[in-house]
């Protein structure tokens, strides 16, 4: 087991090479933040939710579009989904999903899933982009390898409840709420506001 975590180690710090920073940073300023949601002053509503269904496509597999559509002078709101997505590990320096390299070698030891819901809300001046990241933790019956026999009796009559109304995902059995990524939601927003309208539109805190 030792053996196995110092391998995990030094593994993760020769990835560290390759993985990227939190959020984007930028020569003679700290650390760039952007609202969430942010306003995007993008008047074409097709190309932003092609932009945001292009820059989701890269770290997760789309379960659910439903895009901006116009009805006269009135603009709907737009919502995508996505697939649970079990995260990568120190041996997947190329997958984007773990941003840090703690998350990455919580990633390794540990099974841990991500999910995304990102809301486009049309406003004046542009469009609301909301994205949101949740982590669940696996909640195996047992550790791997322990000795506790498989047939002992679960007293656990808790029941299985949605605990983030807001963006109605409800949680799974036998994966644990972990709350939200807000590095990959960070780094997703970063995505987005550079290919739409480049550092023009970042929020700096």
């Amino acid at each position: 087991m030792r053996c196995s975590l110092a391998i995990a180690v030094v593994l993760s710090a020769a990835s560290g090479c390759v993985m990227h920073d939190p959020v984007p940073m930028w020569p003679g300023s700290g650390m760039v933040v952007y609202d969430n949601p942010s306003l995007v002053p993008a008047a074409d509503h097709e190309v932003v939710w092609e932009t945001i269904v292009d820059v989701i496509d890269d770290d997760f597999e789309i379960d659910r579009e439903v895009p901006v559509r116009q009805y006269g002078d009135v603009l709907t709101e737009g919502r995508l989904d996505t697939r649970p997505l079990v995260g990568s590990t120190i041996l997947e320096p190329w997958l984007d999903d773990a941003v840090t390299v703690h998350e990455k070698i919580e990633g390794t030891l540990q099974s841990i899933r991500r999910q995304a819901v990102v809301r486009v809300i049309p406003a004046q001046g542009g469009q609301w982009i909301e994205v949101v990241v949740l982590k669940e933790l696996e909640d195996t019956a047992q550790p791997l390898r322990a000795s506790a026999g498989s047939a002992t009796f679960s007293y656990d009559n808790s029941l299985v409840r949605v605990v983030a109304p807001i963006t109605e995902i409800q949680v799974h059995r036998g994966w644990i709420p972990q709350g939200r990524d807000a590095a990959l939601e960070q780094r997703i927003l970063a995505k987005i506001h550079a290919r739409l309208c480049g550092a023009g539109c970042l929020r700096r805190q």
